[in-house]
């Protein structure tokens, strides 16, 4: 009888708790058996396992194999496992030196033939694996995500390169870190929208502050094109902002863009999606599109096309910045701090308020297509844009129109830098317990937003999205204090809490 223990990681969300991987041999008839709630990939692993070891020119044991993964009542899932369980088989059986193995976690999935094989969820796992104290050995593959962090890793291609290692004869040199600089610069640029001087000012206040903002307006307008052009104004994301990212592309299994590492995301799904595809889910649960835009931007366009049902589950994560998945007997954490950026018509036919347009929805209808997104959804939309027509003339204009986006970003950059030396965070995350004291008014624009409360039914979470927002423009102007213009501007820029006769009025009027 003979016992051999390594370890690995299993993967539960975002998160990556220890498995403790135990072999055991002993006399019998031969047998091969997997313990401790194993899925049926992980089951699958002894074909896998047999035939890698086989091919590997070892031997593979003649006795009653027993294989435990602990914690018990813990789901196992994937290939991720098919390693250990090799080099565990192979160091009870004398095959291997078993204390080579200590302090290392391992990951890989074997094919027949001993190659070893990419497996998901590598970059979390190589987290915590350092937070241990413990190195990891993994694919090859999966060696340029693992380089982006400072956890002692090497990578193998095969099998026999593993126990080459473990056994002393050739040596595995470590990973060194990678982290490249960004070479992608391919952004559309803010200059290509003709026009749309009011629409441009307020995306550069929402990148600014990382506002969420709706732009409202009929087809053709530009709002896509806005929208579209927000991450070529963004700072890039910082280390650990791009790690946390890439962490969610890794527990799908999507290899790593270095050219685009730091770059923020952008997430576009279309109407059609449902409620699973855009915030996560499944048997196994995975991340959805508010996971993948992480850090980043999540854009919907058409917004009332999406069925209501799936546009209210966007209401938690919007505010908690992060999304839980529950299942019976099995619940995921994934991170979901994306900025909201959506475009809708202003009704059915998309022509109301349109002076070019004839619009023939009736009040019930522009009531009903409205009514698709509800009010608390709304209430956490900072900014309410209204997007006109371009005029003619600018239609007309040559080359670039108003500032590059290179001007734009530079300023951009310098208030979300102030932002975060003064509090630690974008304005739209300051918390509410701590806002009154970044946010502090005189009595004319507390008089101000009273009379704007009465009028424009402000709720409680309205009131603080405009002072954020006020805050905003107030580091934009490189104010300290907030003034009454500032949030005169910030009032504008929330076009659906004015009151409006149904059906019959622009956005834009009831200010």
């Amino acid at each position: 009888m003979s016992l051999a223990i390594l370890k690995s990681r299993a993967q539960l969300g975002s998160d990556a708790p220890p498995v403790t991987i135990e072999v055991f041999l002993s006399g019998g008839l031969p047998s091969f058996s997997i313990v401790g709630m194993p899925e049926t990939a992980v089951r699958e692993s002894k074909d896998r396992v047999r035939g890698a070891i086989i091919s590997s020119g070892f031997k593979f044991p003649q006795e009653r194999i027993t294989v435990s993964l602990a914690p018990a009542d813990m789901r196992k899932t994937g290939g991720r496992f098919d390693l250990a369980i090799a080099l565990g088989i192979l160091g009870a059986g004398k095959q291997l030196p078993t204390g080579a193995v200590q302090g290392i976690e391992f990951y890989g999935e074997l094919a027949l033939n001993g190659d070893i094989r990419a497996v998901p969820g590598i970059l979390p796992a190589a987290l915590k694996a350092a937070a241990a104290g413990n190195s990891v050995l993994v694919p090859a593959a999966n060696s340029a995500e693992v380089a982006l962090t400072d956890t002692e890793a090497r990578g193998a291609t095969t099998l026999l390169e593993v126990t080459a290692h473990l056994s002393g004869v050739t040596k595995l040199l470590p990973l060194r870190q990678h982290r490249p600089e960004i070479v992608d610069s391919s952004e559309p640029d803010l200059s290509d929208v003709k026009g749309q001087a009011y629409a441009k000012r307020a995306l550069e206040v929402a990148a600014a502050g990382e506002h969420n903002i709706l732009f409202i307006g009929p087809p053709g307008t530009g709002k896509s094109m806005l929208a579209r052009r927000l991450p070529g104004i963004l700072p890039p994301m910082s280390v650990a902002e791009a790690i946390e990212t890439a962490a969610v592309g890794s527990l799908l299994g999507r290899p790593i863009d270095l050219t685009r590492w730091r770059k923020r995301p952008f997430r576009a799904p279309h109407h059609s999606a449902s409620a699973p595809a855009l915030v996560g889910g499944g048997a196994g649960p995975q991340p959805g599109e508010i996971s993948r835009a992480h850090n980043g931007i999540l854009f919907l366009d058409e917004l009332p096309e999406f069925n209501r049902n799936v546009l209210e589950v966007l209401r938690e994560p919007l505010e908690a910045g992060v999304i839980t998945i529950a299942r019976a007997g099995n619940h995921a954490d994934f991170p979901a701090g994306f900025q909201l950026v959506a475009a809708m018509n202003p009704c059915p036919c998309g022509y109301l308020g349109d002076p070019r347009g004839d619009c023939g929805c009736s009040a019930d209808r522009v009531e009903a297509y409205r009514g698709k997104i509800s009010g608390p959804l709304l209430d956490r939309i900072d900014l309410h844009v209204e997007v006109s027509r371009p005029s003619r003339e600018a239609l007309r204009e040559r080359g670039p129109s108003g500032e590059r986006s290179e001007v734009v970003a530079a300023r951009v950059a310098a208030v979300r830098s102030a932002q975060l030396r003064r509090q630690g965070a974008s304005n739209a995350r300051i918390g509410s317990e701590t806002l009154e004291k970044y946010c502090r008014l005189d009595k004319a624009c507390e008089a101000l937003l009273e009379t704007a409360m009465d009028r424009f039914n402000l709720s409680a979470r309205g009131y603080q999205r405009v002072l954020r927002v006020a805050r905003t423009i107030a580091d934009l102007a490189g104010s300290e204090s907030i003034t009454v213009a500032q949030i005169a501007e910030a009032l504008s820029l929330r076009q659906l809490d004015r009151k409006t006769k149904k059906g019959s009025e622009p956005f834009s009027k009831g200010l």
